[in-house]
């Protein structure tokens, strides 16, 4: 039960009572009268029972980007309905105007749109719908919150899809182009060709070059149709922020980037997400919409504050297929973590595929360490460049292991990966 404004407007009309029978009984006598009024328009007031609220399934949407929520509601009664129905969201969801008036006679149905602005990635969940129905005098209204279930997924917001046309052009010009013919390459033959020094003799024809008076290599087109395995590490690293977006969201946006991109190529894209556990697991099997899959898949993604169990994920990596692929870690290049839970099985990658490390770069470590004015921000520059140069350690390390380290600031890691699987095909080697 609720009470409207009408009810201490109607309080203060017994002023004008008081004035001209001025004694404590009017005073009492008044209120029971508001009293009484009040709990006769409570009692005709109509019963929330009477509307028939249901919820229309709400369309995933990226974060950021407008979503709406509908619910149909009917009078089912045989009077007529007033009142305010709302329609409540968790914050995140970013529910505006979800405030609607009702007024509806029996048998009436009405469609009420709430505008929702996801601010944050998953499955953000309504609270519920409250309804309240006022009496005729509008004096005093019924009131009762009812469980309507809904729920709106906010996939990653994809921001790294600026970059996908001039990539897809690169590509298009890699795939047109005669000259890419890589000499001991690939496995689809391509043409003969005289041999020069730095051939690969095993490429050499004898059976052709038995025919002419100089040595005849075979020359391959690059292989076009491989694998691409991207592993997402959902560890305790993955929750840090850099410039206020968690590290986990900018590896996501790489790994949306460098899916499209290597399905457009013709690639086949795995994805497993995990820490001390597999979360997530996506096989392409040359699904054409891969990218809108794995936003999917990504969305009930969080940090899990464990740290990364490498030996199971490599395992599920392995579990996938045994033939050779590009497999790309999405995991920060965090020292300590990398030393002791990613090294030691890296062997285990690095002999059987092609491996790339992305990590996403703070950037305000190279502005601590380039800020010297006082003694404070002198001493903040030198534990600054301390982890620098761990973490340019680190990334030696990885690469005598064999293993490629691409680490870029949020904006740049995207395209800095892109940009290196490109080069990958260019020079035959993916």
């Amino acid at each position: 039960m609720t009470i409207t404004g009408r009810v201490p407007l109607l309080a203060l009309l017994g002023v004008a009572a008081v004035v001209v029978r001025p004694l404590a009984s009017t005073v009492w006598l008044w209120l029971l009268l508001v009293a009484a009024l009040v709990a006769l328009d409570l009692l005709l007031a109509p019963r929330t029972t009477v509307l028939d609220v249901v919820r229309r399934a709400t369309p995933s949407t990226r974060t950021g980007d407008a979503a709406e929520s509908v619910l149909e509601v009917r009078a089912t009664g045989r009077r007529r309905v007033r009142g305010l129905l709302r329609d409540a969201w968790q914050p995140s969801a970013g529910a505006t105007d979800n405030r609607h008036r009702l007024d509806l006679a029996p048998g009436d149905r009405v469609l009420l749109r709430t505008p929702l602005l996801p601010r944050r990635r998953g499955d953000l969940r309504a609270v519920g719908v409250t309804v309240r129905l006022r009496g005729p005098l509008g004096l005093a209204a019924r009131q009762r919150t009812h469980d309507v279930p809904g729920s709106v997924r906010s996939l990653p917001p994809f921001e790294s899809r600026k970059h996908l046309p001039s990539r897809l052009a690169r590509l298009r010009d890699l795939d047109g182009r005669a000259a890419v013919r890589v000499r001991g390459q690939g496995t689809e033959f391509d043409s003969l060709r005289e041999y020069v020094r730095g051939d690969d003799v095993r490429s050499i024809d004898w059976r052709a070059s038995s025919r002419t008076s100089s040595v005849v290599v075979r020359t391959w087109q690059p292989e076009r149709d491989r694998r691409v395995v991207l592993v997402l590490d959902t560890s305790r690293t993955s929750a840090g922020r850099v410039d206020d977006v968690p590290r986990l969201d900018s590896a996501m946006d790489a790994a949306l980037l460098l899916a499209a991109l290597a399905t457009r190529a013709g690639d086949r894209v795995d994805f497993v997400a995990g820490d001390r556990r597999v979360r997530a697991r996506l096989r392409s099997s040359g699904a054409r919409d891969l990218t809108g899959r794995l936003q999917d898949t990504m969305a009930g993604l969080d940090p899990v504050i464990a740290e990364a169990d490498w030996a199971g994920l490599v395992g599920a990596v392995q579990a996938l297929g045994r033939q050779r692929a590009l497999v790309v870690l999405l995991t920060p290049l965090e020292p300590s973590a990398v030393e002791e839970g990613l090294l030691p099985v890296l062997a285990t990658l690095t002999r059987h595929h092609r491996v790339v490390v992305a990590s996403v770069k703070d950037p305000a470590l190279e502005r601590l360490a380039a800020t010297r004015s006082t003694i404070a921000e002198t001493y903040d520059a030198a534990a600054a460049e301390r982890e620098v140069r761990r973490r340019t350690h680190t990334a030696r390390m990885l690469g005598r292991l064999g293993v490629t380290v691409v680490d870029a600031d949020s904006e740049h890691l995207p395209p800095a990966l892109a940009d290196h699987y490109l080069a990958l095909k260019a020079q035959g080697l993916l």
